[in-house]
């Protein structure tokens, strides 16, 4: 399983956990700060919990040094730029900021698609409320300006995110338009011995796929992988081969359970013939 996976799985177990109620509300009182060292005071205190949740979420995962210890939504957002990891497009597993500065509230990112970012969310509440009650599942619109930015955790099987910045990077698996969990890595803790989009070509029953590829094949690709809800265009799909084929067949890849060099985002045969056969289009 990969970090950001176990991250997410913790993250998602404490869904329903409220903190503390007395006097008539509730008072900031939980059980993560006490598990985090240098962060017991949140609780003692009565402060807001929602980053103290996402350093307890990343620490329980066996990855404390992969996102900042604090309880300051701004001190995290100055630790990921610190580090050249931060940056105004989702990422699944990320860290989002969000009001002025970064410094009103803070989650992490579950998946996202073109319209909406869908995080774990501690200190919060079914209202959206940034100082609330407990754990939940929350949605924001992707491009609200109340979202401020996103935290990249340097995860050891690489990173899915959406900045076309960070493409052709070292582990990185660009999808633009949607990701989620199903397009983590299932490696143990190294990042993939291939990369998306690499500069080869395949040539399957006398057609070319890759880099340089052309033709209607390529468009009939592209349409079967929409179909198949695995879409990574922006534009198209249309008749030459671009990294957006590229990512949305290893999106397919990933989602028939196909993994190391068997999802590099080339086809291979069989793989293309189970998409023919399932998504319909003739050759």
């Amino acid at each position: 399983m990969s970090v950001a996976q176990k991250v997410l799985d913790i993250a998602r177990d404490e869904v329903g956990y409220q903190e503390g109620y007395s006097g008539g509300h509730w008072d900031n009182t939980e059980k993560y700060a006490g598990q985090v060292d240098g962060l017991e005071w949140v609780s003692d205190d009565g402060e807001p919990w929602c980053h103290v949740f996402v350093s307890w979420a990343f620490q329980e995962a066996g990855a404390a040094d992969l996102a900042p210890v604090t309880a300051s939504c701004l001190e995290g957002v100055s630790w990921f730029e610190d580090q050249g990891r931060f940056s105004e497009y989702p990422a699944v597993g990320a860290i989002v900021y969000f009001g002025s500065g970064g410094g009103t509230h803070v989650g992490i990112v579950t998946s996202y698609d073109s319209d909406t970012i869908y995080t774990v969310s501690g200190n919060t509440s079914t209202s959206g409320s940034a100082e609330g009650d407990g754990v939940y599942r929350k949605a924001y619109a992707r491009r609200s300006a109340y979202v401020y930015g996103y935290g990249y955790p340097d995860f050891p099987e690489g990173l899915v995110c959406a900045d076309p910045d960070w493409k052709g990077r070292d582990g990185v698996t660009f999808f633009g338009e949607e990701a989620s969990e199903d397009d983590l890595s299932s490696g143990g803790g190294s990042r993939p011995s291939t990369s998306v989009g690499s500069g080869r070509q395949v040539v399957i029953d006398g057609l070319a796929y890759g880099p340089g590829a052309e033709g209607d094949h390529i468009t009939r690709l592209g349409k079967m992988l929409v179909a198949a809800g695995c879409s990574a265009y922006e534009e198209g799909p249309g008749p030459v081969w671009t990294s957006a084929d590229a990512a949305s067949m290893h999106k397919y890849q990933i989602k028939i359970g196909d993994s190391g060099s068997d999802a590099d985002g080339l086809p291979g045969k069989l793989q293309l013939a189970r998409l023919k056969r399932d998504f319909g289009m003739a050759a």
